[in-house]
């Protein structure tokens, strides 16, 4: 095979965060949501693109596309042939991103370990802002919010705020997502891979998957928190971590009969792909599958229970 100089140079020296800030229209960096190795920028409603291995490298969270700078370009432009994506990289060769890794830690304060800026949150308390805020604006019953309490996925944040936790196998914090009435995002330095919440105390036979912990909360109210089910959330975009520990979780159900594996993704077109990447993962491990999709198009399953809530008497 032949060996052209200018591929590896234009694979090396172009930068796929460079190449989306350049875009038309441009891709935006989500500077809350980035860390140093992975960047993540967003485009229109529901579009986002990671950015790793310092520019190199790319994935799409909301489906198995990934790889180098020339694969970025044909996920963009599909119509492009070879050459054609050589003319456009040589417009990027050199530019560097608007806003490097570097930026994304500057003036940081040391980090803290996730678990022990968990530990230092107070649980959740009856009647403070943040109970105020799930069970008023975001409709959650006490029952739901003393579950989370009890299985320790739930606490108090500053400002009013909720706090989520994600864990790994092992039950460590991995990850903390925030809400709050007029704040939305999560803490510094984590890994997402999955928040979680037990119906009950015995192995699940069922697992439903949202993809914000406040969805997963909302559809255990809908369902009473059903005993048999596992309620989780990817927290939006499924990375490596997230996807090989739903894997996991999916492989556990196999063996159980009438296991069930409920994907209750948003109801939208993103949602929708979710949902289809979730069945091929239940169909690999022989595990049934059911798509629990919100009634009304262009809706989540809080907007589901904030609807039943304030219409029935």
């Amino acid at each position: 095979m032949s060996h052209d100089p200018e591929i590896e140079q234009l694979r090396t020296e172009t930068n796929c965060a460079a190449l989306l800030e350049r875009s038309t229209p441009p891709w935006r960096l989500d500077r809350r949501e980035s860390t140093k190795h992975c960047l993540k920028y967003r485009r229109g409603r529901g579009e986002i693109l990671i950015v790793n291995h310092e520019g190199r490298g790319w994935w799409d969270p909301q489906s198995d596309a990934k790889g180098d700078v020339f694969d970025l370009v044909r996920h963009l432009e599909p119509r492009l042939n070879f050459g054609e994506v050589r003319k456009v990289l040589r417009r990027f060769t050199g530019i560097q991103p608007s806003f490097p890794a570097a930026d994304i830690r500057r003036g940081r304060s040391p980090d803290v370990a996730l678990p022990i800026r968990w530990a230092r949150r107070p649980r959740l308390r009856r009647g403070s802002p943040v109970w105020r805020y799930l069970t008023e604006e975001r409709c959650l019953p006490p029952s739901v919010l003393e579950s989370a309490r009890a299985a320790d996925v739930l606490r108090e944040g500053p400002y009013g705020s909720a706090w989520f936790a994600h864990h790994d196998d092992r039950r460590n914090v991995t990850h903390i997502e925030i809400r709050g009435p007029d704040f939305k995002g999560s803490v510094r330095g984590g890994d997402k891979i999955l928040f979680r919440l037990p119906g009950g105390s015995g192995p699940p036979t069922r697992f439903a998957l949202a993809e914000a912990p406040i969805d997963a909360l909302s559809l255990a109210a809908l369902e009473n928190i059903r005993a048999d089910t596992l309620y989780a959330a990817t927290g939006g975009g499924m990375g490596p971590k997230t996807i090989s520990e739903i894997e996991a979780i999916v492989a556990r159900l196999a063996p159980i009969p009438g296991s069930r594996f409920c994907s209750a993704a948003d109801a939208n077109p993103a949602g929708d792909r979710y949902a289809a990447r979730h069945q091929l993962i239940a169909a690999a491990a022989g595990v049934a599958f059911e798509r629990l999709r919100p009634p009304v198009e262009d809706s989540d399953w809080n907007d589901t229970l904030d609807q039943r809530e304030r219409t029935e008497p």
